[in-house]
């Protein structure tokens, strides 16, 4: 008799407050919604994140607002992420990079698999390997047979080390044999710059930023990861076209929310989004970006994160890559 009474005193205490979080579950959104970017506004992330934020208002009513906190390697907004309130009303924009930086920072101040509920992808970006005109090579092959003759003497530019475009040249390097030097820039465009200047020969980027310089005769393109060709550039093969089968880097977009959000509001974010991504203006418009739609379900997202990041924890370690 004594347990059935705190029983029922539990359930007096307990049932008003998960009838009132599943209500508000229900009625979400009903207020505006905050979506926070780890980067300063005006890249590429932004313009993707403003793009799913206007659609989202577009579709509910409310308004979303992106907040760019850029800073710290996007540690700085992807904390302010984590630590948010878990009713819905934070949404945090996140790619490859948090995949990445558990395998660089012995310590972060957030877990990447314990303090975020995966929502859904936006896009999946692929690679591409140029080179300086002054190498003699004109295909992927010649490229790593050039490359192997003379190990070391050969230079690749990257945006800053632990970067993706330094991992995935490591990751092509373990693939093919070759043995390449890595030189670290402070951005994506002073890597471009001694590039164009042939102060280094090689660099792995996202296509957006290089296929004005192929058009124009100044880089040789060699190849381009994923399944598809380039619709802008449809003679460059795809690195399994060129030999390289097992090359498979690419820059991913998605959106988390703090764990512990009802799973009733992950799935209508999730099921929204995915039907965002395929409106024709939302796919052509993320296509000038250079960018493909990319959809996947919550627990498809967690899936990759999880792969990602113990995938990218070889690859720095192998290479024994740290930040300075």
């Amino acid at each position: 008799m004594k347990c059935f009474k705190i029983a029922i005193i539990l359930l007096t205490i307990v049932l008003p407050g998960l009838l009132a979080g599943h209500a508000a579950a229900q009625s979400y959104p009903n207020k505006p919604i905050r979506f926070v970017t780890p980067y300063p506004p005006g890249g590429g992330t932004s313009v993707v994140a403003r793009l799913i934020g206007q659609k989202l208002t577009e579709s509910w009513g409310q308004q979303v607002l992106v907040d760019n906190r850029g800073g710290g390697n996007t540690i700085i907004g992807t904390e302010i992420g984590a630590k948010a309130a878990r009713d819905g009303y934070t949404l945090l924009f996140v790619d490859s990079t948090l995949a990445i930086l558990p395998n660089l920072y012995a310590t972060l101040p957030y877990d990447t698999q314990r303090d975020f509920a995966p929502v859904a992808t936006f896009t999946r970006i692929p690679f591409m390997l140029v080179l300086h005109t002054s190498l003699p090579a004109s295909t992927l092959q010649e490229l790593i047979t050039l490359a192997k003759s003379k190990p070391g003497q050969y230079a690749y530019a990257s945006s800053g080390s632990g970067g993706q475009g330094h991992l995935g040249m490591e990751v092509f390097s373990q693939i093919t044999g070759v043995k390449l030097q890595h030189v670290p820039y402070k951005g994506g465009g002073p890597a471009l710059t001694d590039l164009l200047g042939g102060h280094v020969q090689l660099h792995l980027n996202v296509p957006i930023n290089l296929i004005g310089p192929v058009k124009a005769g100044r880089l040789k393109a060699m190849a381009i990861t994923g399944e598809s060709r380039l619709a802008a550039l449809p003679q460059l093969p795809t690195f399994a076209e060129a030999g390289v089968p097992n090359f498979d880097v690419s820059y991913w977009h998605g959106v988390v929310v703090p764990s512990g959000t009802s799973k009733t509001i992950v799935d209508k974010l999730s099921a929204e989004i995915t039907r965002i991504l395929a409106m024709p203006d939302v796919k052509e418009r993320l296509t000038t970006q250079g960018a493909d739609p990319f959809v996947s379900t919550p627990q498809q997202f967690a899936a990759m994160i999880r792969a990602e990041t113990a995938r990218y924890g070889k690859v720095i370690k192998a290479s024994n890559i740290k930040l300075e």
